[in-house]
């Protein structure tokens, strides 16, 4: 099973993702919590270092994903939050986001929130993935 990643012809292209997916007829759908910058230790990792904190939340993003069978390339949408109000921190933790997913660029959301779960947290990432 393939997700379909739509462009809109009507829409710019210069953005970095899609403006839609597809998944097939009869697709299992995988939903993870919020991967978090945390360690195998329950630590945050990297204190105040945004791009250090996305790293680890794509590795445990990819764990979550592997127990179910799916891999980066099955994800059909994600969610990206930031706990900060610098625009420069959202394209930061973005950056190491996108360049994980390669040119699997699903649809994806990115947020500037007030404060996430873990004291110390910075960056969070949830996903919808296809099963194949």
């Amino acid at each position: 099973m393939s997700v379909e990643l739509i462009r809109a012809g009507r829409l710019t292209d210069a953005v970095p993702y899609a403006y839609a997916s597809v998944v097939p007829a009869g697709a299992r759908l995988v939903h993870t919590a919020g991967a978090c910058p945390i360690d195998e230790h329950d630590r945050v990792v990297a204190p105040g270092d945004v791009a250090g904190q996305a790293r680890q939340v794509m590795d445990n993003l990819e764990v979550a994903l592997q127990a179910a069978g799916a891999a980066l390339t099955d994800v059909v949408r994600t969610t990206v939050y930031v706990a900060s109000t610098d625009q420069a921190d959202l394209v930061t933790a973005w950056n190491v986001v996108r360049a994980r997913f390669g040119d699997h660029d699903a649809p994806s959301t990115l947020l500037g929130v007030t404060v996430l779960g873990y004291r110390g947290q910075l960056v969070e990432v949830d996903a919808v993935a296809v099963v194949p």
